[in-house]
């Protein structure tokens, strides 16, 4: 039996939920398919010590602020997977789970979602399935090589299993940073990247991330100039773990090495290393495999988009993945931001369609 509702939102995490709060409000026939056993989404499966950048009251989903966390400047992903979690009941929003969405199809005045749990028929698709589904691992020689243990971010969970080792963490990014940060200190480190890291000042958290990156939306739509936003700040917050890991002399970084070798890994010139483990701290790529029936042109994980609209099937919408979906879209505040905007347009789309008839 197939199932037939206005919009169809695939991805149950914060992007989704805010695009089922603003489908709500605007009288919209949808329905959440989330493929995760519980709510939550991407938070609930992040190493235990993970932080938002700002405080809760600087990282709401619309309609209620995300409640203090007890004894926490900084909240830690569990209680950001709890604040999904209640936000999802205090609305009473429609998500089923779990529910793996196989394909999006055309299926002519219609797009046709295919899943494991049967079929869906809608007018608009939302696809915010996030990146944490599609870890990004580079390739270099030498990998099936290594004796030692390869894992990627989404792998990593605490340091303790780390103690006594000897830990090689790759990426210069937030997540290298906090895992290097706690690996050290209980663990030999190496941390290597592929260009220097561009640390924060110490004063910089997310409050002033998310004012910088308003004042560079509101310059882009007055037509000024771009002043680079938040990279001009830096990749790293300085965090009060990675401030300490800084202050033990753990932050020094290694350039990026050349091959795998059996025993850890090396540089061209001859140098190397032996390690126990490798920590890939190696970013994402946008989860959208479900999307392959429609037969999209993607570049570099990149489907066009004019706003959340996909250009080449404009009965579809991609919220949250990054900024080519609209400004700071991967955070809670942005994903909410720009469901509101994606939300109206839908619902102008849907009104016109019924007065068509």
């Amino acid at each position: 039996m197939t199932e037939v509702r206005d919009v169809v939102v695939i991805g149950g995490g914060q992007a989704g939920l805010a695009a089922g709060y603003f489908l709500r409000r605007a009288g919209a026939d949808f329905v959440v398919l989330d493929d995760q056993p519980g709510p939550g989404g991407a938070w609930r499966h992040c190493w235990d010590s993970l932080r938002l950048f700002s405080p809760a009251e600087y990282s709401p989903l619309p309609g209620w602020w995300m409640p203090r966390q007890p004894g926490e400047e900084f909240p830690t992903a569990e209680h950001v997977a709890g604040y999904l979690a209640a936000y999802e009941q205090r609305y009473d929003l429609p998500v089923q789970r779990p529910v793996r969405v196989r394909g999006v199809h055309d299926a002519g005045g219609w797009l046709a979602v295919r899943t494991d749990q049967g079929a869906w028929r809608a007018r608009i698709v939302i696809s915010a399935t996030g990146t944490w589904g599609a870890p990004h691992l580079p390739s270099y020689p030498g990998q099936e090589l290594f004796a030692g243990r390869q894992l990627h971010t989404t792998d990593y969970r605490s340091p303790q299993e780390f103690a006594g080792q000897r830990v090689v963490v790759v990426g210069g990014g937030n997540s290298a940073a906090q895992i290097l940060a706690e690996v050290s200190a209980v663990a030999a480190t190496t941390w290597v990247t592929r260009r220097p890291p561009r640390f924060m000042p110490d004063d910089v958290d997310g409050r002033v991330l998310f004012d910088v990156a308003t004042q560079r939306e509101a310059a882009r739509r007055a037509g000024l100039p771009d002043n680079g936003g938040t990279r001009s700040l830096g990749d790293i917050v300085m965090l009060p773990a990675v401030r300490d890991a800084r202050d033990r002399g753990a932050l020094r970084a290694e350039p990026m090495f050349d091959r795998l070798t059996e025993g850890g890994i090396g540089w061209n010139g001859g140098r190397e290393l032996d390690c126990d483990a490798i920590i890939w701290c190696t970013g994402f790529r946008p989860d959208l495999g479900h999307l392959a029936p429609l037969g999209l042109e993607v570049d570099n994980g990149v489907v066009p988009t004019e706003g959340t609209r996909c250009l080449q099937e404009p009965r579809l919408h991609l919220l949250g993945y990054g900024d080519w979906t609209g400004w700071a879209a991967a955070t809670l505040v942005g994903a909410s931001r720009i469901a509101k905007t994606t939300a109206a347009a839908i619902a102008e789309e849907l009104q016109r369609d019924e007065a068509a008839g």
